[in-house]
């Protein structure tokens, strides 16, 4: 039994999974978007919601702490002078899980039977359910 056992271990052993977790929030900062898995989505989100934290801090102690843990100086700009502004008056839930739980929207499904799903960095009046418009079959 796992009691008290809080790390999701995403079958990888501590450095991998540390440098896969920098390497997902490093790609979010900067892209604003990514596909993984719910499980690697569920993983990275406290990681994310510090980073915004320090972003939203602002200072030189908060900039050396976000810098140690992303992997590229433009994200660390990025964080501090895009990212974090948008989330200024908000507290947490900075981030929004989405797309088709079975299959990620535009992909065709993986090989390996995973579910895929997505992550973004979403405000809250940003949140719109797209209408899906059905293709005509031919």
């Amino acid at each position: 039994m796992r009691h008290q056992r809080h790390t999701k271990k995403l079958g990888r052993n501590t450095s991998h999974r540390r440098a896969l977790l920098r390497n997902l929030v490093t790609s979010l900062i900067m892209e604003e978007r990514l596909e993984t898995t719910p499980a690697k989505a569920k993983a990275m989100r406290p990681h994310v919601e510090k980073m915004i934290t320090l972003g939203k801090r602002g200072d030189l102690s908060a900039r050396r702490l976000a810098g140690s843990y992303l992997l590229t100086r433009e994200s660390v700009s990025r964080l501090f002078d895009t990212v974090a502004p948008r989330f200024g008056d908000r507290s947490g839930e900075a981030r929004q899980a989405g797309g088709d739980p079975h299959q990620a929207p535009g992909r065709s499904p993986q090989a390996d039977g995973r579910r895929a799903g997505s992550r973004s960095r979403r405000t809250k009046w940003q949140r719109r359910r797209e209408k899906v418009v059905p293709q005509p079959q031919t």
